[in-house]
């Protein structure tokens, strides 16, 4: 069993099964899905966030195996994550409490407690009305800027986050000052983010594809798209162009793809 319990958690469970406790827990449901529940709760005034697993079954794993996706076997990936996020000095959710217990993958026990990230708004809704109302272009740029340099810090340290997009960023607007040099941008929900010494070609490719597809309804112009490769690759266009050629090309096609597949969707 792997146990980590801040102060105010180990005071308010102590001497009881914090897998019980955790359990107990009543709040807002976000998330209810098959061996998996996220809740949003308070406790002595504050505000945090729980997500709860409790083993997905073999026939599920067996499931996501076949149809090339890696299942979600517990909330270790996603602490173990938030932790590798904050020694990068990436912006992250904070964890308050974790526990994990079960050597059975498809019977895994396990619970991850993360602050709320109050005040905060997500860039999908922050940039929501830019088509219509367009921001000025020296904040437009500055968060261009702050999330490129975001990827690049994430894919250049070998994470890669496998649901890349700009909701899953979180905008503390009262940070937006007038020089934009202390933008407050947190990377949220790395339930599915892998860990490794090098990201490969194929999970970078994935990462970037899903942010430009979910950038695609707010506005980019040329010029937006290529300050985030200059600050990206932190190389100058003329060396990006030359040598990023194929990533550039693939990324390209994948968030058309992804994009006609959503307005597909929506048309029913």
């Amino acid at each position: 069993m792997k146990l980590w319990l801040r102060e105010e958690f180990a005071k308010e469970w102590q001497e009881q099964d914090p897998f019980a406790c955790a359990d107990q827990l009543e709040g807002k449901v976000y998330r209810a899905l098959e061996g998996r529940k996220t809740l949003r709760f308070e406790l002595s005034g504050n505000s945090y966030f729980i997500k709860i697993h409790k083993g997905i079954g073999w026939g599920e794993i067996v499931k996501n195996l076949t149809q090339g996706r890696l299942p979600i076997l517990g909330a270790g990936a996603e602490y173990r994550a938030i932790n590798r996020l904050h020694e990068l000095g990436v912006d992250t959710m904070t964890a308050a409490a974790f526990g994990e217990r079960g050597v059975n993958p498809a019977t895994q026990q396990s619970f991850l407690v993360t602050e709320d990230l109050a005040g905060s708004i997500s860039l999908e809704d922050f940039c929501g009305n830019w088509q219509e109302q367009p921001p000025k272009l020296k904040l437009k740029r500055a968060l261009i800027k702050k999330v490129a340099t975001i990827s690049a810090q994430l894919h250049n340290h070998g994470v890669n986050h496998r649901d890349y997009y700009i909701c899953h960023f979180h905008l503390y607007p009262e940070s937006l000052q007038e020089d934009h040099d202390n933008i407050r941008l947190h990377v949220i929900d790395l339930h599915r983010t892998q860990l490794r010494n090098r990201t490969p070609y194929r999970w970078r490719l994935k990462d970037l594809a899903g942010l430009y597809f979910s950038a695609m309804d707010v506005g980019l112009t040329r010029g937006d798209r290529l300050c985030f490769l200059k600050h990206y690759f932190q190389s100058s266009l003329k060396m990006v162009i030359r040598d990023q050629e194929k990533l550039l090309s693939d990324v390209e096609r994948k968030a058309q793809a992804l994009y006609e597949r959503e307005q597909r969707k929506r048309r029913g």
